[in-house]
């Protein structure tokens, strides 16, 4: 019988291979990035989109292993907050979500969004906007109404000396895709950061 690799093991392989492509180990020959412009043409160097090209097609690759075998893109997290821990599951940026996963997903949020507006008390919250380069001041209530209308929840922190930052990501749709299509009617995301009171995000 094949063995049929782990999420884990899928997660190692998309890395040796990302390194590959960095080092110029992996060329997809056929990307290129001129426009037909010959002024501009001839600054552009094809293999920096080669190298990246090649990265995605094997990443489509291994997304395609993931549904024949259907191999959940999921890792179990752990995050700590003012003395509460939260173990939550994150679909790997790299990989797909499997329908099964997307539901394991919102199942969980509740009890993520539950633990962020508790440890969100007397910290000031910000929703990022105009993609990310701009931070808008919000009170949990409306960060929660935007919960509402979205299917999945994803935490992180940044966290040093007298510095924290936690990020609550509320998404729709895939999690890969979430992140890089901010608005887009298949999937994205709204980001709330939060921060001590006085400080500014950084993320």
């Amino acid at each position: 019988m094949t063995e049929v690799y782990s999420t884990q093991k899928l997660i190692e392989i998309l890395e040796r291979e990302r390194q590959a492509c960095l080092k110029g180990e992996r060329l997809n020959l056929t990307a290129t990035p001129f426009i037909g412009n010959s002024v501009i043409d001839r600054w552009l160097k094809p293999e920096g989109v080669q190298k990246f090209a090649a990265y995605q097609d094997f990443k489509l690759t291994i997304h395609r292993y993931q549904q024949q075998h259907q191999v959940s893109g999921i890792l179990w997290r752990h995050i700590v907050l003012k003395g509460r821990t939260l173990c939550y599951p994150q679909v790997d940026d790299r990989l797909l979500a499997l329908p099964e996963d997307i539901e394991t997903l919102k199942t969980a949020k509740s009890s993520i969004l539950s633990f962020w507006k508790e440890a969100m008390a007397e910290m000031d919250l910000y929703l990022s906007v105009n993609s990310g380069k701009d931070y808008q001041p919000i009170v949990s209530e409306e960060a929660l109404a935007i919960g509402d209308r979205t299917e999945w929840a994803n935490l992180w922190k940044w966290e040093k000396a007298e510095f924290l930052e936690v990020v609550l990501q509320l998404g729709w749709g895939q999690p890969h895709e979430a992140a890089y299509r901010r608005g887009s009617l298949a999937s994205g995301s709204e980001y709330v950061h939060g921060v001590n009171s006085g400080q500014q995000p950084i993320g």
